[in-house]
């Protein structure tokens, strides 16, 4: 899609303009991209954990999007492309509440949220075909009171840090260079050239995500790791147009414990403020999850990386 600032207009803008709205950003709605449609949209952003640039793009763009959708507003289940939004987030945070492993509340729904789904309509006695319908909807209202609780995926969370492998030996490491543009793509590499390199002289078996003369975007990337089945990732990219720091995956509504704990290490071995945030390589793969963005990024900078990572294992 095209990018869409300030000073721009038409029917799009307002589409983007009555998003907001209906999120409760007060904003006139005439079709004319100006500083008050910006400011929403930096605020929405940084609410988000999306670069915040006071641009719509498409990261934004998906966020509005999915941030438009409650939990009742539509019938949920498995297909191909996967259903996303806020509404998949608020399922998997209610069967994680209750017991049922929906995996990571990251607002899509795959396999892991059909599975808590169908375990869940079989504890109720309900017809067990993985759809949340009225019916399912009903039925998690009233029994709603476990609401609160830690879930299912922050005890497990817990429990890998409790358990979490104490050398980096033998573990499949996915090393991922960003690539949004020329630069980006030539320095992220050589700072993934240097974990690369450092990693296998920990005896762990790192891999990158893409080669170094092909790019592909982030979720392809992601599933990549997912489908070597990665047992850390370890992303790069430039800090631009975020500030350069340590990201793990957090949402406005959930957060992975395992990244932050990650990220707070990594941000202290590397002298890098550590934040939440919420982009495809942070939320599409199942593994624990960083992105260093940081300038330079080179050949010494990767080998520090994995030298905090071999550290963050080996620290009791």
């Amino acid at each position: 899609m095209r990018l869409y600032r300030r000073s721009d207009s038409g029917d799009a803008v307002r589409d983007i303009q009555q998003r907001l709205e209906r999120l409760g950003y007060e904003i006139e709605v005439d079709g004319h991209f100006d500083t008050g449609t910006q400011t929403a949209v930096r605020a929405f952003q940084e609410r988000r954990g999306v670069p915040v640039d006071g641009i719509v793009g498409p990261d934004t763009w998906r966020e509005l999007v999915e941030a438009d959708r409650s939990i009742g507003d539509r019938v949920l289940y498995y297909r191909r492309p996967m259903m996303r939004g806020d509404d998949v987030a608020r399922l998997q945070n209610q069967l994680n509440l209750l017991g049922f492993d929906a995996g990571k509340e990251d607002g899509i729904f795959g396999p892991e949220c059909q599975r808590a789904l169908i375990e869940f309509q079989e504890s109720r006695r309900l017809a067990e075909d993985g759809i949340m319908g009225p019916v399912v909807l009903a039925e998690l209202k009233r029994v709603g009171r476990a609401i609160g609780q830690a879930g299912r995926q922050a005890v497990r969370e817990r429990e890998w840090l409790r358990d979490r492998p104490r050398t980096i030996s033998g573990l499949r490491v996915a090393v991922d260079p960003a690539c949004r543009g020329t630069q980006e793509a030539s320095d992220a590499w050589g700072a993934a050239i240097g974990a690369k390199d450092a990693l296998t002289d920990f005896a762990a078996l790192p891999f990158t995500t893409r080669s170094e003369d092909v790019w592909a975007d982030e979720s392809l990337r992601a599933r990549h790791c997912n489908d070597s089945g990665a047992d850390f990732v370890l992303s790069f990219s430039l800090p631009e147009p975020a500030e350069p720091g340590v990201y793990h995956f957090a949402t406005a509504t959930s957060h992975s414990e395992v990244g932050a704990r990650l990220g707070q290490h990594f941000g202290r071995a590397l002298g890098l403020p550590s934040s939440g945030r919420n982009t495809p390589i942070l939320r599409e793969t199942r593994s624990p999850t960083i992105v260093i963005a940081a300038d330079p990024l080179d050949h010494a900078l990767g080998k520090a990386v994995a030298a905090a990572l071999e550290g963050f294992l080996n620290d009791t």
